[in-house]
């Protein structure tokens, strides 16, 4: 379990095919040293393993469904990832609850810039786009924010410089795609309504259904 609070910055040192996938070798320095064999890191939103530590770099080996699904599969000796430790327990969260399961890969699709504000606009299918709400939390390539609008198939969140600077975010362009974690609250929620409704045959969110389901 994460926060979305990015703790460090990395560098594909290497990333080689291997029987399973692909193997990334990440460099950072003075971050390695408290993280055991096996344990976990968010690699741009993404759960992975470290299988080998040395020094300033740790390597991680990436399934091919994992290569198939985010945006891992598109990395390059030399690009640059959010990097963040598993959560302890007593650990602040100043983040929201991330899980590191990605649920798509959206596209900057436009980036509105004004002497305010950074408002940076993303592109995803339909059903993803389901679990995003205005106001509600949302991991981009692992960092947390929270969603500013949604418009059909696009969402919004405002940036504020730091995050552009400390994170990999300000490293893209209009087309670039990320990882997308929604809300594990909505995604849940949403989960239940679709299967009650879906049992009961009534379409439709009334009082006497949510009394029945115990939420009223």
């Amino acid at each position: 379990m994460f926060s979305g609070i990015i703790d460090a910055v990395g560098r594909i040192s290497q990333c080689r095919n291997v029987s399973s996938g692909k193997a990334l070798i990440i460099h950072v320095q003075d971050y390695w040293s408290d993280v055991p064999t096996g344990g976990s890191i968010a690699v741009d939103g993404v759960c992975l393993t470290l299988t080998r530590a040395d020094g300033d770099e740790s390597e991680f080996d990436v399934i091919a469904e994992t290569l198939r699904r985010t945006t891992l599969g598109e990395l390059r000796d030399g690009d640059e990832v959010n990097l963040q430790k598993s959560m302890a327990v007593g650990d602040r969260i100043d983040g929201h609850f991330v899980q590191g399961h990605v649920d798509a890969v959206a596209t900057v699709s436009r980036i509105e810039q004004s002497s305010r504000e950074s408002l940076w606009w993303f592109s995803m299918d339909a059903e993803p786009m389901a679990y995003i709400t205005p106001k509600g939390s949302v991991a981009i390539d692992g960092v947390s924010l929270t969603v500013a609008e949604v418009r059909n198939d696009e969402f919004s969140v405002a940036l504020i410089p730091t995050t552009l600077e400390r994170t990999t975010i300000g490293q893209k362009k209009v087309g670039s795609r990320v990882n997308i974690e929604t809300d594990v609250l909505a995604r849940t929620v949403v989960h239940y309504l679709k299967r009650t409704q879906g049992s009961t045959g009534r379409g439709g969110i009334s009082s006497e259904f949510l009394s029945r389901h115990d939420f009223a």
